[in-house]
């Protein structure tokens, strides 16, 4: 049963311009998954998700935020991109991408008008991509800005949504 954090997430992602931004992320990562994720201290929820493999999340649905990687964005405010797994010495024995079995990740943190992180626009595919994530960081930037503007104007017309927004990071 989702709380009341759960679902007023879930219902701030519900919103084709969001899902349109996912269906993008897809496209241009050629991962089969990704998501906008609110990311606190404490929890991990799924605002909105594109799930192309079964992964399994819907809008709503947590992650313990200790065993996620948009808990490390969210602590460092900086995007982190993963082409493969087994490939780069810094992942390819951490217990994140062991524990949910995927090979090739991108975050990318979301911030709202105020400075406050809201949590972030990620990408994750059981495969190693070929090409560099990298070379589209500039888009993908792009599109978590996007991702902001959205989340911001709906943050603005539903001002009963109580999110726990941390002070703004400066």
């Amino acid at each position: 049963m989702k709380d009341d954090l759960s679902r007023d997430v879930a219902l701030l992602g519900d919103d084709d311009a969001v899902r349109h931004v996912l269906a993008e992320v897809c496209a241009l990562t050629g991962m089969g998954f990704s998501a906008v994720a609110h990311v606190t201290q404490d929890r991990w929820i799924a605002c909105q998700v594109d799930d192309r493999i079964d992964f399994g999340l819907d809008p709503g649905a947590e992650l313990e935020v200790r065993k996620t990687i948009c808990d490390e964005i969210r602590q460092s405010g900086k995007a982190i991109i993963i082409d493969d797994t087994d490939a780069d010495r810094d992942w390819w024995n951490h217990p994140v991408p062991l524990l949910y079995g995927f090979h090739s990740y991108v975050s990318l943190p979301i911030t709202l008008e105020d400075g406050s992180f809201f949590g972030t626009l990620c990408a994750i595919d059981p495969e190693p991509r070929t090409g560099r994530i990298a070379d589209h960081l500039g888009e993908l930037e792009a599109l978590a800005r996007q991702v902001a503007r959205i989340l911001q104007a709906r943050i603005d017309q539903e001002p009963g949504i109580a999110l726990g927004l941390p002070q703004p990071i400066r």
